[in-house]
């Protein structure tokens, strides 16, 4: 492989590796703050020790993506930095709003929410997560519009004489209506994940606690598992379950405005996701093919929706959509001779990964609304398990969806916009930075090896604090007449707070 195919893969594995944390703590953490806020309103102490729970797995995500994403920035001016000097003046500010605002507003109401317990009034305590969670959602919003910039740029002209895109409207960047459309359907995934990871825990330990009661001859400690089966498990899966309820109509919905955004600012792409090689009316939505699909002629469509691909571009479903070589065909005219096409074997199937791998949490939130209905506390082993392998597949979706969204816009890293500034737009070619294949082949190498250690230390972490469940002496939650610390501050909270 030359140094451009290895930078791609050296971008794809740490993006991707870092993705995986992104939307947790995105969905995350404002449902610690609901759970906070519950407590707070209802003093119900079950809510309490649901919000350490869950505090503490949001920490642990928070504590490894923050690690993983500072290598993404670096990255530009490693291995793209003729694509930096390109688009810095643009892509530069939201990137760094990004980090003087979204990312020092989260990081410091953090900090005063982990050693806050009993040193904070309840109500300022409360604020400082809710914070979080506002900095950590502006912090993606920032990045979103960065990346949209990149999916259709705005605001900007391209300068003939430094050969640069310059920024010339700020708000028109930030307020690009491809970011528009990708903001709230990130935030759907992001939430759609978080509900998985938080219903599907709370599942297993209601089935752990219901089972080990049943079995147990203390009658103390059963009726203990019991109360904590009904009383904090039970609720806070329900809140989750319905969390993956909205979160889910919000994703079909966001991705049916984004996928008609996209036909109109990437029509290669929309023909791409359906591997259509040629110009068709009313075209139909493959849900199985056989073939390379990289070789149009070897495509065999096993089982298809008559028409739906039309209906997902324009909103009607006799609509002409412009084919794989036509669009080929027009870029070589516009833009200059090269192969504009991506990989129509990965975009293809990405597109229906991302749609497949979210059915799990779909069918997680039936099955969990169904044994929970009627205060039911489900006792299924089955359904145990049930929980435990949904947990990874709104990961897997969320993923799917950025591979599709990204290797669907190659070969450019700077998409033309078809009504924006003609001279701006950069190939992933033009790009790359002037360094040798061994250069980056050793970073490439060394970031795989330090992420995948990362990755074992993330998820024995998250097991381990998940199997923990929430700890005993968190029934007992601090107050606003808690004395500060050395005066006599409750033991546990102190531990808790050092343990954070």
């Amino acid at each position: 492989m030359n140094a451009l195919d290895i930078s791609r893969w050296q971008f794809g594995i740490t993006t991707v590796y870092h993705f995986i944390l992104v939307p947790l703590t995105i969905g995350l953490a404002p449902m610690v703050a609901v759970m906070q806020t519950v407590w707070t309103v209802t003093g119900n102490e079950q809510w309490y020790r649901a919000t350490k729970f869950f505090g503490k797995l949001f920490l642990i995500n928070f504590a490894l993506g923050v690690a993983t994403g500072i290598v993404q920035e670096f990255q530009f001016g490693m291995n793209w930095s003729e694509y930096s000097r390109f688009v810095g003046d643009v892509f530069g500010a939201p990137l760094a709003l990004e980090g003087l605002v979204a990312f020092f507003l989260e990081s410091t109401f953090l900090g005063l929410w982990i050693f806050g317990w009993a040193r904070l009034p309840k109500k300022v305590h409360l604020a400082c997560i809710w914070l979080v969670a506002i900095g950590v959602n502006a912090s993606a919003y920032f990045i979103i519009a960065a990346n949209s910039w990149m999916q259709h740029p705005v605001g900007a002209r391209f300068n003939p004489e430094t050969k640069r895109a310059e920024l010339v409207d700020f708000w028109a960047v930030m307020t690009n209506n491809t970011t528009l459309a990708a903001f709230p359907h990130t935030l759907a995934g992001s939430f759609l994940t978080a509900g998985t990871f938080v219903a599907a825990i709370g599942i297993w330990w209601m089935v752990r606690n219901s089972r080990r009661a049943a079995r147990t001859s203390d009658v103390e400690l059963a009726s203990t598992m019991r109360t904590d089966a009904r009383t904090l498990h039970r609720p806070v899966t329900r809140f989750a379950l319905w969390v993956i309820v909205v979160s889910g109509v919000a994703l079909a919905i966001t991705g049916d405005v984004q996928g008609k955004l996209m036909f109109e600012q990437q029509p290669m792409k929309m023909a791409s996701a359906e591997s259509l090689c040629h110009t068709e009316t009313g075209a139909a939505f493959s849900v199985l093919t056989i073939g390379t699909h990289n070789n149009c002629d070897s495509i065999t469509r096993v089982i298809e929706l008559p028409n739906l691909t039309s209906f997902l571009a324009t909103n009607t479903f006799d609509a002409t959509l412009p084919g794989v070589a036509e669009m080929q065909q027009f870029y070589n005219e516009t833009v200059g001779p090269g192969d504009y096409r991506p990989n129509l074997f990965v975009t293809y199937w990405a597109f229906r990964a991302m749609i497949g791998w979210a059915g799990g949490s779909a069918l997680l939130a039936l099955a969990g609304l169904w044994f929970t209905r009627k205060g039911r506390v489900p006792n299924s082993r089955w359904l145990g398990r049930l929980a435990i392998v949904a947990i990874p597949t709104p990961f897997l979706a969320n993923s799917s969806g950025w591979v599709f969204t990204e290797m669907g816009r190659q070969p450019w890293m700077v998409v033309p916009n078809p009504t924006g500034d003609p001279n701006i737009h950069l190939t992933v070619q033009q790009g790359v930075s002037n360094n040798s294949s061994a250069t980056v082949l050793v970073s490439l190498i060394t970031f795989t090896l330090v992420y995948g250690v990362l990755a074992v230390i993330w998820f024995s972490l998250i097991r381990r604090y998940a199997v923990e469940g929430p700890l005993a002496h968190d029934a007992h939650p601090p107050t606003d007449d808690s004395p500060p610390d050395g005066d006599g501050a409750d033991d546990a909270s102190e531990k808790l707070s050092f343990a954070y």
